[in-house]
């Protein structure tokens, strides 16, 4: 009966936990009038160490954000939480500056985790008036922006993942968008996902769909780019996967 109870009340607390943690991945509603804005993250376990942000910000500006934490289980999760709270914060109180943004989140990363414990952290800001997007690129797999006429740009601008060292220039960078760009953000569990020949799903691929799929809304084209990366890997996944997706109309 005690074990069960324990049991019991264990369950309830991880539940608890996933509920804060989605939480924090709620996006805003409605919209931007300028783009139509998606995320979603699929966890392999009940906590995870992905996650994706957006955060409304003054003069019709949003700000979002994906990272993807060291490890896996409670120790990635509580690492992305700190990640999550500290980049909210700072973004708020930091609107028109990206790179002291992330500088600030790396400092109080840093000085609350463990040793060896950081992420990569991409961080953008989309001015709807002028449909440029500012972003510091903190050792994440760069975001895709995917044009209208389906060429590719990458979004590499930026420093070392937040946590990994006390003190960090950020570099801070800013791209045009135009109507029926589409940028795309992920983590390396979706690069990495592998099929049954032990094949990774991989850049190339994972930029064809983006391409493919431009011309969809927000929520479908995160919706087709789980599909295709399950019909490569045929539904089987073994690290947290996420895709983040900003479509300018």
């Amino acid at each position: 009966m005690l074990t069960e109870t324990l049991n019991t009340n264990a369950g309830r607390e991880w539940a608890i936990a996933r509920a804060v943690q989605q939480r924090f991945m709620e996006r805003p509603d409605p919209s931007l009038e300028a783009a139509d804005v998606s995320g979603h993250c699929r966890q392999v376990q009940e906590l995870g160490g992905d996650c994706y942000n957006f955060v409304p910000l003054s003069d019709n500006r949003l700000a979002f954000a994906i990272g993807d934490a060291t490890g896996k289980g409670l120790a990635a999760a509580l690492m992305i939480s700190n990640v999550q709270s500290s980049l909210r914060t700072a973004a708020l109180f930091m609107e028109g500056d990206t790179a002291a943004v992330i500088q600030a989140v790396n400092q109080q990363v840093y000085a609350t985790s463990l040793a060896d414990r950081f992420a990569t952290l991409f961080y953008g800001v989309f001015d709807a008036a002028t449909l440029t997007l500012h972003y510091v690129n903190a050792g994440h797999n760069p975001p895709a922006v995917i044009r209208r006429d389906g060429s590719i740009e990458k979004l590499q601008t930026g420093g070392a993942p937040v946590g990994m060292f006390p003190e960090w220039d950020y570099e801070e960078s800013a791209i045009q968008l135009h109507p029926g760009d589409v940028v795309v953000g992920y983590t390396d569990g979706a690069t990495e996902a592998m099929n049954v020949k032990g094949e990774e799903w991989g850049m190339a691929r994972l930029s064809r769909a983006a391409v493919e799929h431009r011309a969809l809304c927000a929520d479908q084209i995160v919706g087709a780019m789980f599909a295709e990366m399950d019909a490569f890997t045929q539904g089987t996944q073994t690290d947290d996967a996420t895709f983040v997706v900003l479509r300018v109309r």
